[in-house]
């Protein structure tokens, strides 16, 4: 599957920048405000979450994506709508190496809480009642919780892409315009991570084994 095109309103928009309208740089952060909302929320760690506010980090994202519109003009290196995820993405990896080296630091590091995307991530290896009483509601909440914590085992490079395929559903061009990496290279980080996904879900008992 190809990289999608922006769509006409991000292009209009991105016209009228270069024509010098003042006004479109502000329409065009907020129309893109709630989608890199949602893709910091995706990629966000639970360790990073218990510290940081994931508006914050879309501000700044924002910020940084403002500072260099007008290189972005000029290059136009990927449609818009991947390049600012790929901002987010790229203040997301500065904060996670900022934690790294604090918790290098402390004698004291905090348990991970649940990764609240756990469960799209893990969605095409698993099969779970969706009936609604409240005794399978809590069941379903014991359940969620497991996946949760395993696939906390899982390393931050197969969480990555595991949530951009399954869950924002990314074509492997696209997870390669944000990752910076060759398409078909996508394609292999994708499938071992999904190997060790699989594994880490027996491990827990959430899935049966296979021969």
């Amino acid at each position: 599957m190809p990289v999608k095109p922006d769509s006409a309103q991000t292009r209009g928009l991105l016209a009228r920048i270069v024509d010098g309208d003042a006004h479109a740089v502000d329409e065009l952060l907020t129309r893109w405000r709630p989608p890199m909302q949602a893709f910091v929320d995706f990629h966000l760690d639970a360790e990073l979450r218990a510290r940081l506010d994931p508006s914050d980090v879309v501000q700044d994202a924002q910020m940084e994506v403002e500072r260099r519109m007008d290189d972005f003009l000029k290059r136009r290196p990927m449609p818009f709508h991947l390049w600012v995820r790929k901002t987010a993405y790229q203040r997301l990896l500065g904060l996670r190496r900022d934690h790294r080296q604090r918790q290098r630091r402390s004698v004291h590091r905090e348990v991970p809480l649940p990764d609240r995307s756990s469960l799209l991530l893990a969605r095409p290896l698993l099969h779970h009642s969706s009936a609604s009483s409240p005794s399978l509601q809590a069941q379903r909440q014991e359940f969620a919780d497991r996946v949760s914590r395993a696939v906390a085992k899982l390393a931050n490079n197969d969480r990555t892409i595991l949530t951009m395929r399954h869950a924002e559903e990314f074509s492997y061009d696209e997870i390669g315009c944000l990752l910076e990496i060759d398409p078909a290279a996508a394609r292999k980080r994708y499938g071992r991570a999904l190997i060790r996904l699989q594994k880490v879900l027996q491990q827990h008992g959430l899935l049966e084994d296979r021969p």
